[in-house]
Order: C-alpha cells, then sequence, then structure tokens
C-alpha cells in the first residue's frame, strides 16, 4: 500500500516527505493518508495537504480517570508547504465506521498513503463488512452541505465538493466500491460534461469562484443527481446493517492488548 513518486505526482501532491513525525502520535501510529481536495483529484496550486489516520492509545490511557485524547490535529510547514494531520484513536475511528461515516472509509482506503502497518491492510479488509444502503445518506447529507457553502460564496470549491460527493454516494449505491477521486468517477458514473473544465479551473487557486459554471444548469443538475442517488440506494443490494461489528470488535482488542 506504499504510494510511489509517480502516485504522488499524480495526485499533485508536492515533492516533500509528508510523512508526521511518529515521536509527536499520542500512540503508534496505524496508518496515515492524503485525504482532501488531492484525493478527490482537483487539488489548486495553493492547496495545503490534508493527513488523516489513525493511532493506538495505550490501555492505561482507557481505564483511569482522565479523559483520553482520543483526536489529535497538528498544522505544520515542511518545505513551503502546510501540512494537516488529524487522528484518531482506532476505537474511535472504528465506532465512526460503524456509524456509516463515508468520510472515514474513504480515509482508510485512500490510495495516497504516506505510512501504513500490518494493522491499516486488516482494517481495511474490513470494510465491505460495514458498508449499507444507508450510506448514502452521509454522501446527500454532506453534498447538501457544500451546496449551501457554494451558494454563500459562489466558489469552485464546494461546487465540486458538492457532484464529487453525489457521485461517490451513487457509484457507491450501485458498485459496493468506495471510489472518492472525481476524474475516475467521471468514467464510472454519467456526470455533466463541462465538469473537466471546472477541475481544470479550481486547479488555478484554491478559492476561485465559479464564474465558468451556469447557474441555473448547475442547480438542474445537482437535482438530478440528488434524484439518481435516491434510485441508486433504493435499488442498491448493499445490506441495511452492517456485519463486522464482532470482527471489527476483535480487531480492537487485540492490537490495544498486544505489545
Amino acid at each position: 500500500m506504499s504510494p510511489t513518486p509517480l502516485t504522488l505526482a499524480r495526485a499533485g501532491l508536492p515533492v516533500v516527505d509528508l510523512r508526521p513525525d511518529p515521536a509527536d502520535a499520542p500512540g503508534p501510529l496505524v496508518f496515515a493518508t492524503v485525504s482532501g481536495a488531492h484525493l478527490y483529484g482537483f487539488p489548486s496550486r495553493d492547496s495545503d495537504v490534508d493527513l488523516r489516520g489513525v493511532h493506538v492509545l495505550p490501555a492505561e490511557a482507557l481505564v483511569g480517570l482522565r479523559e483520553p485524547e482520543e483526536t489529535r490535529t497538528r498544522m505544520w510547514e515542511r518545505d513551503g508547504v502546510e501540512l494537516d494531520l488529524v487522528t484518531h484513536d482506532l476505537r474511535k475511528f472504528v465506532r465512526l465506521m460503524l456509524r456509516t461515516n463515508g468520510y472515514v472509509l474513504e480515509q482508510l482506503l485512500s490510495p495516497l498513503v504516506v505510512h501504513t502497518s500490518a494493522l491499516h491492510t486488516e482494517l481495511a479488509a474490513l470494510v465491505p463488512g460495514v458498508l449499507t444502503r444507508h450510506h448514502a445518506h452521509h454522501y446527500r447529507g454532506f453534498a447538501g452541505t457544500q451546496w449551501r457553502l457554494y451558494g454563500r460564496t459562489g466558489e469552485l470549491k464546494p461546487l465540486l465538493y458538492t457532484f464529487r460527493a453525489l457521485l461517490t454516494g451513487i457509484h457507491l449505491m450501485r458498485s459496493g466500491e468506495v471510489l472518492a477521486h472525481l476524474p475516475a468517477l467521471l468514467d464510472e458514473v454519467d456526470a455533466p460534461a463541462y465538469l473537466p473544465g471546472l477541475i481544470e479551473a479550481k486547479a488555478e487557486a484554491e478559492h476561485a469562484a465559479a464564474t465558468e459554471a451556469d447557474g441555473e444548469t448547475v442547480t438542474r443538475d445537482i437535482e438530478a443527481l440528488h434524484r439518481t442517488l435516491d434510485e441508486a440506494q433504493e435499488r442498491s443490494r448493499l445490506p441495511e446493517t452492517a456485519t463486522a461489528f464482532d470482527a471489527l470488535h476483535d480487531l480492537v482488542v487485540r492490537a490495544r492488548l498486544t505489545p
């Protein structure tokens, strides 16, 4: 699962060492991957790099009186590139997996891997057992939030996030595969022909205005994709409930107690 320089270059990532310092982690690092616009396939020249991952707190951090630091956020700059790392303790991350949270699954399955482990591989292998038809709600809700943000700002970024969320949700309902990369989704799901042009325009600046997008056309297409997502959810062969709870429970216990 280690990324190659070619993979990173194709994602628009800068040629710098993206790996976090293990000494800064509150526990052993399970994985760290690239998320955000680089994963979604529409980074800008001035985009920072969003790193997401999982750490494992020691057992004593969870059995005492003090509240554990289950989520750790760190920002730093390396070779002029701003890096943003957020990691969750394994138990918290797994609970999010079981709450139909597509965002954490995208992080777990991101092909842009900057740190991995055997536990990362095990965790990713259990993803099919947490996927349900209700993951459509996550993508529907995320698209709605980004669409409202686009309405307030008129920027390309939330507009592309809206399209990306809807297309990811549709593809997941139809295929059972979590695919977050918007350019790849254009080959899998019927989407407006103008999206490649918007992706190209977004590359120029993180907060570029959506001046090339026709408001009426975009609104019509977003509404149509919402209907397509609804239909895909109704027809999806994904189960109603997750089946991997016991396997994930065992994995968390083993990871916590194994030296």
